[in-house]
């Protein structure tokens, strides 16, 4: 069974639809913020999807309008702007904008398992540096359920391929967030069996990101380097069982 990649990006943009634009009003500089979308994130997302020839799919419509990577039952899918909204226009929205992401990486991930497949899917996001006062101590961070035997193996080779190639990075498993929280590889976890479906979400630290532009694209080519490596070991020793 041979592996099919497919790359995501939940918080690529801060664009607002014109229709809701009333609503954010002097948010102007909270959309250019961490709170607005994930800088670099859908840069990530393009480079890994290039080298790794793979399907992107991306979204530039941003988390505060209705967050794409949470599920539609959680309340922090709406934002302090939209979560008056009533009912109806909730349910707008999501069928304008979280449904059809949600629905197009399923089907992409549903289509290459019915062809026999194995999927890895990568989700690229990045971090604000300090959060409410507190100073984030990583600079790339790897996401996964540690209850799939998959996901923890790719995790770990990752780090290990990153420690050998860019030791001065720190990189972590799990942080700066939980890897089985609420969000878009979890739905699709309930949906595919941990033998068929593996999924990694890439955090990387904004400070990297918004640093000089030298320092972000050595990251982006250390990232790319460092997993191509790791996924010829991990489908290697996957191989040879």
């Amino acid at each position: 069974m041979s592996d099919f990649i497919v790359v995501t990006c939940e918080h690529g943009g801060n664009r607002i639809p014109r229709e809701y634009a009333g609503l954010f009003r002097g948010w102007q500089p909270i959309l250019r913020s961490h709170r607005g979308y994930d800088a670099g994130a859908l840069v990530m997302a393009r480079d890994l999807a290039a080298a790794l020839h793979a399907p992107l799919a991306a979204s530039t419509v941003s988390r505060l309008l209705v967050d794409l990577n949470r599920s539609t039952s959680n309340p922090r899918v709406w934002s302090d702007a939209t979560h008056s909204l009533t009912s109806a226009d909730k349910e707008r929205v999501i069928q304008r904008y979280h449904a059809p992401h949600h629905a197009m990486v399923a089907t992409i991930v549903d289509k290459a398992m019915r062809s026999g497949h194995r999927v890895i899917h990568f989700a690229s996001h990045s971090f604000t540096p300090v959060l409410s006062g507190h100073t984030r101590t990583a600079d790339v961070g790897l996401l996964y359920d540690p209850a799939r035997p998959g996901e923890v193996v790719l995790a770990a080779t990752w780090k290990t391929v990153f420690a050998e190639q860019h030791p001065r990075l720190r990189v972590r498993r799990n942080y700066p967030y939980a890897g089985n929280g609420d969000g878009l590889t979890r739905s699709l976890r309930r949906s595919f069996p941990p033998k068929r479906y593996v999924g990694i979400e890439l955090e990387l630290n904004q400070a990297l990101v918004l640093g000089d532009a030298k320092t972000w694209r050595a990251l982006r080519r250390g990232v790319v380097a460092t997993l191509q490596t790791a996924l010829r070991r991990y489908s290697g020793a996957r191989s040879a069982r």
